[in-house]
């Protein structure tokens, strides 16, 4: 059985073709990368630009060396206080008051690179959910996006800003949280309920009798009658 997000990649490769874009695999590229006699054969002795965009995995050191201007990901949290996955939870969980997208270039290790832009936005984190929030997420992105494409394409300098000492987020990190336990305040288990709420995935979970159960408050049963 094909799951839902390897039906969509499958969508997306299929309508590239359709309008003359070549695909490849993660493990075809770097084959390719490698080897220059390949490399001119499909024409990328010259690259200007890689961009990752809601990519999941590492760029490694061949395909950053090979681009003339840089490898640049658009990271969907503020750098550098939210290096890794799901910031969006760990902000409402926190408090926060403001969140961000960010653009940075790409170094060997997961978001440390060098920061282009980060563009802030404030938040209400008592009626932010996880999904309300990364929605909101990428309308911001996707403005970042088109701003640092019109630089290049205006040959303007990027910008280049270390990044310092910043916070990883971890998965481990995120369903330590995720899980309710019998030592949580009402005030945190009611932001953890927010904080994960991201359908179809689980949100915060409680264990009852070796059962574990996804539980929701009385806001967001209003926001599924929408």
């Amino acid at each position: 059985m094909v799951g839902s997000l390897e039906k969509n990649k499958i969508s997306l490769i299929m309508e590239a073709q359709k309008i003359g874009i070549q695909t490849v695999s993660n493990e075809e590229l770097y084959k390719i990368i490698k080897n220059e006699s390949e490399r001119k054969k499909n024409g990328l002795e010259e690259i200007d630009l890689v961009i990752s965009y809601l990519f999941g995995k590492k760029i490694e050191k061949p395909l950053i060396e090979l681009s003339k201007i840089g490898c640049i990901n658009f990271h969907p949290a503020p750098l550098p206080e939210s290096r890794g996955v799901n910031g969006y939870s760990f902000a409402i969980y926190e408090d926060s008051l403001e969140w961000g997208v960010s653009a940075h270039f790409i170094d060997e290790d997961f978001d440390t690179g060098d920061i282009i832009k980060v563009n802030r936005f404030p938040i209400n984190p008592s009626m932010e959910t996880a999904y309300s929030l990364e929605t909101k997420s990428q309308e911001k992105m996707f403005v970042l996006f088109k701003e640092i494409i019109d630089m290049i394409k205006n040959e303007n300098e990027l910008p280049r800003i270390p990044q310092g000492k910043g916070k990883y987020r971890s998965k481990e990190e995120f369903e330590e949280i995720r899980r309710i336990k019998n030592t949580d305040s009402l005030d945190q288990i009611e932001r953890k309920i927010r904080a994960f709420w991201y359908p179809p995935y689980e949100g915060a979970v409680i264990k009852l009798q070796n059962k574990e159960f996804t539980i929701i408050n009385k806001q967001i049963l209003e926001d599924l009658k929408k």
